[in-house]
């Protein structure tokens, strides 16, 4: 896999933008775990390799355990693996992401607003709609994910 172009250095003051609307959302209150989670489920739905290889690399590097980072993708079925936020922050984050097919019902509204109050549940948005931003970019630009990059450069 090799990138189609530079995208950092093609708009510096671009990413630089997203990069604030990042910020904001670290100073947000949000758990930056749950950030994680929420960034690479996110991810596996979009499917982009980079911040699939990226984020999952940040969960395993703040102790999540391989079992519940694998089960992600099927977290409805793991039980208590995820918290009660960690369930409405998913759910949220996959009604957003496939917003086309999903309008976003009213029903997941209900069950993310359950959980987040109103401040938290805007700045999650902002956070999903910031990764399906860095995903759109990472697949269109083909960005290698760092795994194929370290293996890349070892051969």
């Amino acid at each position: 896999m090799s990138a189609r172009l530079d995208y950092t250095a093609a708009s510096p003051a671009g990413i630089k933008a997203l990069g604030q609307v990042y910020g904001h959302i670290m100073q947000s209150g949000l758990d930056a775990g749950l950030l994680d989670l929420v960034y690479l489920r996110v991810s596996q739905i979009n499917g982009c390799a980079y911040c699939i290889d990226m984020h999952t690399a940040d969960l395993a590097r703040r102790g999540v355990s391989a079992g519940k980072i694998a089960l992600l993708a099927v977290w409805r079925e793991a039980g208590a693996l995820f918290s009660t936020e960690e369930r409405a922050a998913l759910g949220w984050a996959e009604s957003v992401t496939r917003v086309a097919d999903s309008g976003v019902p009213d029903a997941d509204f209900a069950a993310a607003n359950a959980v987040f109050g109103a401040r938290e549940l805007t700045d999650l948005t902002i956070a999903i709609g910031l990764m399906n931003a860095y995903n759109r970019l990472g697949i269109a630009f083909r960005a290698v994910p760092g795994a194929v990059a370290a293996l890349a450069r070892a051969a």
